[in-house]
């Protein structure tokens, strides 16, 4: 990489720098790639907050939080050579005067050729027009196409708040400028999907509506809320997971090869699967969609509250923490299969599972043996807390009787003496990269709502009653209700 490359920038700045999305995960991420080395030499980092603290005591905030993180990981001489990027500015986010000083602050001589900066901003959704609003006023949207701006989920809370959003980008910055960042496509076992689907001749002919009987997509939490009531109890399950995450999990599961693995191919093809969803009316949103919220339960041994007992938690609150969907997507690959997505918080475990169940083979060939009944073969996508692929199939057991056992073929691609990479550590460095190809274009965002927003109209609507499930399960049996046949079940783990 090299430092003078007019793409890179030489500043970063991070907006709400000592929040818990940057301590917990760009300041980790931000530090791998200093210990290997991919950080352009130029690059400098201004963690923008308002803690009234001055260098030592921000090196000393970023050294703990690092230490506590990375355990036997930290090492002393890669810390100092990534503080040394670093300084703190003190600001609030609403402060014009701040942001005449931050233009003061980027405007000093550096070693290198300073082409432009980034805008990362690590803050409530709430304050993301305040800040965008402030960089364009004191002239740091321009010149247009130069500077980056990095905005996190959620995009909105509904169609026309996204809409609004977008609308506010594009009035300061150009589309090439704004890096819409979706950390679960920033995950290794998303990525390589890709390379398992279309590089594959022995499963892509199978991935189609005359093979696969369904696809689960399960993203279960078992942790709570962890004190941000004041964010979740407006957004719930579905604005939080289900809209995102989930979303672009399923288009990446069922999008077509596109032309060439550029970021405007890749993501045409996402888009044209949101555009084949079939839209839910509101006489069916019952028969679509189902949530629930958790009450208390044991955890990991633990007596934990019921969401109504969090802090800050209105105690008549109908949000959902648990939301499972079942989506059609009517094209000529998928039409009549269900995709079933499913995601909450206090659940048994955490899990990132996409499993695609095959069909009955046409013909029973087993009858009068131990066969009568044979289950279905299964690909399985473990995207966290493991990275592996599995498929499911059947072998004879050694012996004299017709017996079965299942057998797991592991494509796990990570070898023992390999570290996993984090999301954030790739989509980073795409962004100081400038390369947007694991980056959501709005038409992404405004699909996504079209696909969710009769559910969240028809719910809003429904404020008198929630089901519960007990902390620590896998949620309610209520929600098979979804499945189009009795031989579908959630599958919860490998």
């Amino acid at each position: 990489m090299s430092a003078k490359s007019p793409d890179y920038p030489c500043n970063f700045v991070i907006f709400g720098a000592t929040g818990n999305l940057s301590v917990l995960k760009l300041m980790p991420a931000l530090y791998h790639l200093e210990a290997a080395q991919r950080l352009p030499d130029a690059l400098t980092f201004i963690a923008f907050a308002r803690r009234e603290w001055g260098q030592d005591e921000w090196r000393a905030f970023m050294e703990q939080a690092l230490r506590d993180k990375l355990k036997e990981r930290f090492k002393d001489e890669i810390f100092a050579r990534f503080a040394a990027r670093f300084s703190y500015f003190l600001g609030e986010l609403h402060d014009l005067d701040a942001y005449h000083r931050l233009v003061d602050t980027l405007s000093k001589p550096k070693s290198g050729t300073c082409t432009n900066s980034v805008f990362y901003l690590a803050i409530k959704p709430a304050e993301f027009p305040a800040v965008i609003k402030n960089l364009s006023e004191v002239g740091l949207n321009r010149p247009r196409g130069m500077h980056r701006v990095v905005v996190e989920k959620p995009f909105g809370q509904d169609i026309e708040s996204a809409q609004l959003l977008n609308e506010l980008l594009h009035h300061h910055f150009n589309e090439e400028q704004i890096f819409r960042i979706d950390h679960y496509l920033g995950k290794e076992t998303v990525q390589n999907l890709l390379v398992f689907r279309f590089a594959n001749t022995l499963i892509e002919p199978l991935w189609n509506r005359n093979f696969i009987d369904h696809v689960q997509i399960t993203v279960a939490e078992d942790v709570g809320i962890e004190r941000r009531a004041d964010y979740y109890d407006k957004a719930g399950a579905l604005r939080d997971m289900l809209q995102n995450h989930l979303m672009q999990l399923l288009t990446v599961v069922a999008m077509e090869p596109p032309p060439a693995l550029e970021a405007d191919a890749l993501r045409d093809e996402k888009v044209k699967v949101l555009r084949s969803i079939r839209p839910i009316s509101r006489r069916a949103v019952h028969a679509h969609a189902f949530r629930a919220q958790y009450a208390g339960g044991i955890v990991d041994g633990e007596q934990v509250p019921g969401y109504q007992d969090e802090p800050g938690v209105e105690k008549d609150s109908v949000t959902e923490t648990f939301v499972a969907a079942k989506f059609y997507i009517d094209n000529w690959r998928w039409r009549g299969v269900p995709f079933y997505l499913r995601t909450g918080k206090r659940l048994e475990k955490q899990t990132s599972l996409i499993a695609i169940r095959f069909r009955h083979p046409p013909q029973q060939l087993f009858r009068e043996t131990p066969l009568q009944t044979i289950d279905p073969n299964w690909i399985l996508l473990s995207i966290q807390p493991s990275e592996s692929m599995h498929m499911e199939v059947h072998v004879k057991q050694p012996g004299l009787g017709m017996n079965t056992r299942i057998v797991q073929l592991n494509a796990s691609y990570r070898k023992t003496h390999e570290e996993p990479l984090e999301a954030y550590e790739t989509l980073l460095l795409d962004v100081i990269e400038g390369d947007r190809t694991l980056f959501i274009r709005f038409d992404e965002v405004e699909w996504s709502w079209r696909v969710v927003d009769p559910i969240l109209k028809y719910w809003e609507q429904e404020r008198d009653f929630i089901h519960t499930y007990p902390a620590g399960s896998w949620g309610l049996h209520e929600a098979n209700r979804l499945f189009d046949s009795e031989d579908q079940e959630w599958r919860n783990e490998l």
